[in-house]
């Protein structure tokens, strides 16, 4: 029970006080401190302090007296109580009025009055609660303790500390993901992802519940559909919060009403006890994603001597290799870029970027479980390597609405990230799984070279590519294409005439002049000026079917990216 000013004013040596304005909130205003002041204030006067003054230095001085008692005001105090005889005989009726407009309480003391006695019977008083608050506090730490130490889940250490704090909790990640769900209904965790989303929780802006009370320093108010929520950081060595506690205050609660010292202790209690549990989660958690990611990229390298081998570690964590698999790379192309446009929000990039993949693979693992499929993932090397169950006989139609499923719920999580994919074909075996993951390999690369950043290659849509790729092996054809592709290549760079592509355009509709012009939106006659400069530059004849698959060839293999390879 949190002592109020009205218990103050029941003390004997009070009863000759009289209470000048804000008589209807007298147990409304709560008493933490109480100290003797006089002019300046500044930022002396905490929140729910007493303040004693003689108002010195304010007699015959309304002006002064106002300025006083403003200050006071601001401050955020309980009440001002002013001796009256020496320095001031009354306090004015515009004062009082002010005070009336504001609901502060302003009390008229008696000059004999010590301030002394009054600071000893509030602080003996403030003493008893503190002294009832504290043991009551110590019995809660010593249970979160033993529930750490009894390896409690976060539900129970949830609920234990909802009881002791007659409210309801949220426990989340840096992010805003909430982190224990049982205790949550449906409806309240889709509410709180569209919160996310929009940008409500976690507040990064620094908005404290009260500037003048040092207790209440470490929360923040933060507002959601007509709810107040208390934000509390859960800290981790680098003093970087690793996850937040919100309050959800009771309707129609205030934040001076519900946060007694006793409920703020213990929110920091509980604060330190979820920040051991998720640190002890988290190495768990690492050291199993750890070896699971250098056990998948094993499989994925090859580097298993036997079946058996690697059916025995698969199966202490958790893996059964008997399944079909394919495997899918995936690439993330802008984290870098998005990272500089918003690095005033974040510490340091190694930490963001941590986050960003994590966030993918969880929306990834949330895919593979939609569609009732055994997943094994790793991130290495700067790519999503995946291993996804398929039925043989569609293996293809189930590895792209895995990815569409992915990439939607990607979209509304982060939908400026840019991810390009290859897909590998299923190959049998574990010994299949390192093949099909260099197939993947290949079909991003070509992916992005044909397509660009942000789309999907199939490995059995390459087979093209692939002959055009191994041709490239050769030294004599090399040569022939550097010697058919260069010329053109200095023209478009010099003049910026897109030669390239008007071949392209004119092979893909066979000749046809008058399509060409219209997918290129030229003229007839500029288009058949870019065809001549063609064949002047190459020497070659766009009417020999020879010189037309030869150039075809080089511009095909250009595109592929091998230009350097062939210079």
């Amino acid at each position: 029970m949190q002592h109020t000013v009205a218990d103050v004013l029941n003390y004997e040596i009070l009863k000759n006080a009289s209470v000048l304005s804000g008589k209807e909130v007298l147990s409304e205003r709560f008493v933490q401190w109480i100290s003797v002041i006089e002019m300046p204030v500044e930022n002396f006067v905490r929140k729910n302090e007493v303040v004693l003054t003689t108002a010195i230095g304010c007699s015959n001085d309304v002006e002064s007296l106002r300025s006083f008692v403003q200050d006071i005001i601001d401050s955020e105090a309980s009440a001002l109580m002013i001796a009256l005889g020496r320095y001031i005989f009354d306090v004015p009726a515009e004062i009082i009025e002010m005070a009336e407009e504001k609901g502060f309480v302003i009390i008229e003391l008696p000059w004999e009055v010590r301030f002394s006695n009054i600071v000893e019977e509030v602080m003996s008083d403030l003493n008893d609660v503190q002294q009832k608050d504290r043991k009551k506090s110590e019995i809660v730490q010593q249970e979160l303790l033993k529930l750490i130490l009894d390896e409690a889940d976060l539900h129970q250490i949830s609920k234990y500390i909802q009881e002791k704090i007659d409210c309801r909790i949220i426990i989340t990640d840096s992010a805003g993901v909430i982190q224990e769900k049982r205790g949550h209904t449906p409806d309240f965790l889709r509410k709180w992802y569209e919160f996310v989303q929009a940008g409500n929780f976690p507040e990064r802006k620094e908005k404290a519940v009260a500037d003048h009370d040092p207790m209440f320093q470490k929360f923040q108010i933060v507002e959601a559909e007509d709810r107040i929520f208390l934000q509390l950081p859960v800290l981790q060595v680098s003093a970087d919060p690793q996850g937040y506690l919100f309050v959800l205050l009771p309707v129609e609660s205030t934040v001076s009403s519900y946060l007694t010292p006793y409920r703020v202790t213990v929110l920091e209690h509980a604060a330190t006890t979820i920040s051991l549990w998720i640190s002890r989660r988290n190495a768990i958690e690492e050291t199993k994603l750890s070896l699971r990611g250098d056990f998948v990229y094993e499989l994925a390298k090859g580097e298993f001597i036997s079946m058996d081998q690697a059916n025995s570690r698969s199966k202490l964590l958790g893996y059964n290799l008997n399944l079909p698999y394919v495997c899918i790379v995936g690439l993330p192309e802008n984290l870098e870029e998005l990272f500089e446009k918003r690095k005033q929000d974040y510490d340091a990039f190694p930490q963001w970027f941590k986050s960003m993949i994590h966030y993918i693979e969880e929306e990834i693992y949330y895919a593979a479980q939609s569609l009732k499929r055994e997943v094994m993932m790793t991130y290495q090397g700067g790519r999503l390597l995946i291993f996804l169950e398929i039925p043989c006989i569609t293996e293809f139609e189930t590895a792209l609405n895995f990815l569409d499923l992915a990439e939607r719920r990607l979209r509304n999580l982060l939908p400026e990230v840019v991810l390009s994919w290859g897909i590998g074909s299923h190959r049998e075996g574990y010994k299949g799984l390192a093949e099909s993951y260099q197939n993947a390999n290949l079909a991003l690369d070509i992916g992005r070279r044909k397509k660009g950043k942000g789309n999907r290659m199939l490995y059995e849509d390459t087979r093209v590519d692939r002959i055009l790729l191994n041709l490239t092996q050769n030294d004599e054809l090399k040569k022939i294409i550097t010697a058919t592709i260069d010329p053109i290549l200095q023209y478009d760079q010099q003049r910026n005439m897109d030669l390239i592509n008007t071949f392209s355009a004119y092979n893909k509709y066979h000749g046809n002049v008058s399509q060409t012009a219209r997918a290129l939106s030229l003229h007839r006659q500029s288009l058949l000026y870019r065809l001549r400069k063609i064949e002047s530059l190459t020497n070659l004849s766009l009417i020999d079917p020879d010189d037309l698959f030869l150039l075809d060839l080089s511009i095909k293999t250009w595109k592929l990216g091998v230009s350097e390879e062939l210079t």
